[in-house]
C-alpha cells in the first residue's frame, strides 16, 4: 500500500516538472520571438535640420520680397514675417513759424522664419548668403529621431496588440477595460501624430532669417508743437498785462467797498487807540 502512494507522488512530481518545463519553454520561446523582432527592425534615417542666419542687406523689405519668390520656386514657404523700425536718434530743428524740421536716424529690421525642403536647404541658403552685404553668423543644426521614431512605431505595435487583447477580454470589470483600452488608444493616437509631425520636419527644414539695413535719415516737415512759440509779440503781451494790471486794480477797489464797515471800525479803533494814549503820556 505504501508502496502504491510512492508511485502516485512520483508521477505529480514529474506532471508538476514537465508542465513547469513546457511554461518555461514558452517565455523563453516569447522572449527569443521578441528579441528577434527587435532585431530584425531596420531604422529609417530620420534627421531634421534646422538653420539660423543674420545678416544686412542694402532694403529690408527689398530683400523679403527676394526671399518669397525663391522660397515659392523651390517649393518653400514663408510662415512667419516681421519688421520693426529702431530709432537711433531723434532731433527737431525750428523750420518756420508754426513748422519744424525733424530729422530721425533709424534702422530697420526684419524677421523671417521659412519651411523649406530639406535636401534644397544648401541651395537656399547659398542664395541668401549672394544677397548679403555682410554676414554676421550663420549656423545649422542636425537632430537625429531616428531612435525615437522608431521606439514610437515598436510602441505603437505593441499598444495596438493591447488593445486588441484588451477588446477580446472577457472579464467582469467591463468599465476598467474599457478605460485602460481607452488610455492606450490615446497613447496611440499620440505616438502617431509625433511620428507624423517628425516625418515633416524631415521632409521641411526650418530656417529662420535675420536681416537689417545701415541707418536710414528720414526729414519731415511737421507742426510745430512747441507752444511758446505761439504766444504774442512783446507789445501786445504788454498791452495786455496792463489792461489785466487795471482789472485786477479795480476788482481790488470793489473788495475793499464791500468791506466799508469794516475799515470804519478799524479807523475808529485807531483814533480810540490814539487819544488814550495821549491822555496817558500827559498824566
Amino acid at each position: 500500500m505504501m508502496k502504491k502512494y510512492l508511485i502516485y507522488g512520483i508521477l505529480v512530481l514529474t506532471a508538476l516538472g514537465c508542465n513547469s518545463e513546457k511554461k518555461s519553454g514558452a517565455y523563453e520561446e516569447a522572449e527569443q520571438k521578441s528579441v528577434a523582432k527587435l532585431s530584425d527592425t531596420s531604422v529609417a534615417e530620420k534627421i531634421v535640420k534646422t538653420a539660423d542666419m543674420r545678416f544686412r542687406v542694402k532694403d529690408v523689405q527689398g530683400t523679403k520680397e527676394k526671399l518669397g519668390s525663391i522660397l515659392k520656386v523651390e517649393g518653400g514657404a514663408i510662415t512667419e514675417f516681421n519688421t520693426h523700425s529702431m530709432i537711433r536718434q531723434n532731433e527737431k530743428v525750428k523750420y518756420s513759424a508754426d513748422s519744424l524740421l525733424e530729422l530721425i536716424a533709424y534702422r530697420v529690421e526684419g524677421l523671417v522664419v521659412a519651411r523649406i525642403p530639406s535636401e534644397k536647404l544648401d541651395d537656399f541658403t547659398n542664395e541668401v548668403a549672394k544677397m548679403a552685404v555682410f554676414i554676421d553668423d550663420q549656423s545649422l543644426k542636425q537632430d537625429d529621431l531616428s531612435l525615437n521614431y522608431l521606439s514610437n512605431q515598436l510602441k505603437n505595435k505593441n499598444k495596438a496588440e493591447a488593445v486588441t487583447q484588451l477588446n477580446n477580454s472577457v472579464s467582469g470589470k467591463k468599465v476598467s477595460v474599457a478605460e485602460r483600452s481607452l488610455v492606450l488608444k490615446d497613447e496611440l493616437v499620440d505616438n502617431k501624430v509625433n511620428n507624423l509631425l517628425t516625418d515633416r520636419n524631415v521632409r521641411y527644414s526650418t530656417i529662420t532669417l535675420n536681416f537689417y539695413q545701415d541707418n536710414t535719415i528720414k526729414k519731415m516737415i511737421v507742426v510745430n508743437d512747441n507752444l511758446s512759440d505761439y504766444r504774442p509779440d512783446f507789445f501786445k503781451r504788454f498791452w495786455l498785462s496792463f489792461e489785466n494790471g487795471w482789472s485786477v486794480f479795480k476788482e481790488f477797489i470793489l473788495i475793499l467797498a464791500n468791506l466799508w464797515a469794516l475799515i470804519l471800525v478799524a479807523i475808529a479803533g485807531y483814533f480810540v487807540f490814539r487819544h488814550y494814549r495821549r491822555k496817558k503820556l500827559i498824566a
